[in-house]
């Protein structure tokens, strides 16, 4: 039996659960806090952990409780090895109590906490209460701990862990220190992972470790129980398609791929994708996810750079980042998000979700190559800038005619010429009008003529009449 005992297999994320404060992965604002509580001695009543699941809530409450009943701390971690440390990582201290509120969440499950705190600890500094799910007890429950919570034994500390922390009572709220957990982000997830397949010798792409990643949603436990799988499945060597088999996502490179045409205007590389994803069984709910993230980090890139402390990406994935980054402008991708969110949130109504997706993406592609409003006018800008003024004998060179012939100015009901002139170029026929007169003149002293290769050359300007064009116009003076 001691044989099978020692042989027997432990599951990675329970063999690989942090054990000091220095273990725990993305959550440096909590455990900088824990820790200067502990150094000044500001230790409070009340703890609240909220955060989605398996990102250290019970982990962190596990560690603190070590932290503030270890006999021999090795600064403000535990030494883990004093027989305090030991009885409270396998459960077995009397001094710490863990309650699964999923379970237990009526009054006389919590009674016995209201009786235990009027004892003094057996053999520990503090008698820790750790509530997991709290949100699941009873509004009886609660009103009956509320008292306790409130002026509790110095002795006596609670900690409490949930996932819907929105479902707190306020009363219950306003007597914790309340720390929010974060995701953890896609690249410290596929460090951890590689850190643990070399101390389990076991070879994986870094691609492959990227899958992982990305299956969990930022929950190292759900990272870890991945990995454990994959290795139960292929043995000392996991590759990419053998995660992305599991987890039915599609690879970063295909991703990518996806992406580039979106932003290039691709339409048949898009239904290409599309349609091979879905013959291969992909999530294609999750796929609006995946493209989502992507997107958001381009923008991210553009706007703060490859160093930018909000960038989820390894460094594979920022360099094609960088290279997409130049293919389109911001402005068109925020355009594109938008799109993409729309899509993510109404794929959960559609019957059919591939034809949804593919009229997205390629209204998507739409969006990412026609020129917006801010950037034609920054190009006529500039047009008016390197052009100059005209002259109004520039017609001339539009369509043979001079721009002053009163055959082709407009007439109202009465014969008279120029009703619709500006300004006041143009009066009644036979009459001048005497400022609008000096006006034209004015602008041809003033303004320096174009000559006909310089006229030509802006009218054929292809950025130009490529902007015109998605909006219908057409060029018909220069001025």
């Amino acid at each position: 039996m001691e044989g099978n005992e020692q042989t027997a297999h432990v599951a990675l994320p329970l063999k690989y659960r942090p054990m000091t404060f220095e273990d725990v992965v993305g959550q440096e604002h909590v455990t900088r806090t824990l820790r200067n509580a502990l150094e000044s001695g500001r230790v409070a009543n009340v703890y609240l952990f909220i955060g989605p699941r398996g990102i250290g809530k019970t982990t962190l409450s596990r560690i603190f409780a070590k932290a503030l009943n270890c006999t021999s701390p090795k600064g403000v971690e535990p030494c883990g090895e004093c027989e305090n440390c030991v009885q409270i990582a396998t459960g077995r201290s009397i001094d710490v109590v863990e309650l699964d509120a999923a379970s237990h969440n009526k009054v006389e499950d919590v009674r016995p906490i209201i009786e235990a705190v009027q004892f003094k600890p057996a053999s520990s500094k503090y008698k820790i209460f750790i509530i997991d799910e709290c949100h699941m007890l009873s509004n009886a429950a609660w009103n009956a701990l509320l008292k306790t919570l409130e002026e509790p034994p110095p002795y006596v500390k609670f900690i409490f862990a949930t996932t819907e922390g929105d479902k707190m009572l306020a009363t219950i709220v306003s007597r914790c220190q309340r720390f929010d957990l974060r995701r953890i982000q896609t690249h410290q997830i596929v460090s951890r992972l590689s850190y643990i397949c070399g101390k389990e010798k076991i070879k994986a792409s870094d691609d492959a470790l990227l899958a992982i990643a990305r299956g969990a949603e930022g929950g190292m436990r759900d990272a870890l129980s991945s990995l454990d799988q994959l290795i139960a499945f292929k043995g000392g060597e996991v590759t990419e398609e053998d995660a992305l088999s599991v987890f039915g996502l599609v690879s970063r490179g295909e991703l990518e791929a996806l992406a580039g045409a979106i932003l290039t205007g691709d339409a048949a590389t898009i239904l290409q994708a599309v349609d091979r994803f879905d013959s291969a069984g992909k999530n294609m709910r999750r796929l609006s996810a995946e493209l989502m993230a992507h997107f958001r980090n381009l923008i991210v890139f553009q706007t703060l750079g490859a160093k930018a402390s909000g960038l989820e990406a390894t460094p594979d994935q920022v360099k094609t980042l960088s290279e997409q980054a130049k293919l389109c402008p911001s402005a068109r991708i925020f355009k594109v998000t938008d799109l993409l969110a729309d899509m993510e949130d109404k794929l959960r109504y559609v019957l059919s979700v591939r034809t949804f997706i593919e009229m997205t993406l390629l209204k998507a592609s739409r969006v990412a190559t026609v020129a917006t409003i801010e950037e034609l006018l920054k190009a006529v800008r500039e047009l008016k800038a390197s052009g100059g003024g005209s002259e109004t004998k520039g017609l001339n060179d539009l369509n043979g005619s001079s721009g002053a012939e009163a055959s082709n100015a407009p007439k109202d009901s009465n014969g008279t010429e120029g009703s619709n002139a500006p300004n006041g170029l143009k009066g009644p026929k036979g009459s001048a009008d005497p400022k609008g007169s000096e006006a034209p003149k004015a602008a041809e002293q003033a303004a320096p003529a174009l000559t006909s290769a310089r006229r030509r050359e802006i009218l054929d300007d292809p950025k130009l009449n490529g902007l015109l064009s998605t909006l219908g116009g057409q060029v018909v003076d220069i001025k």
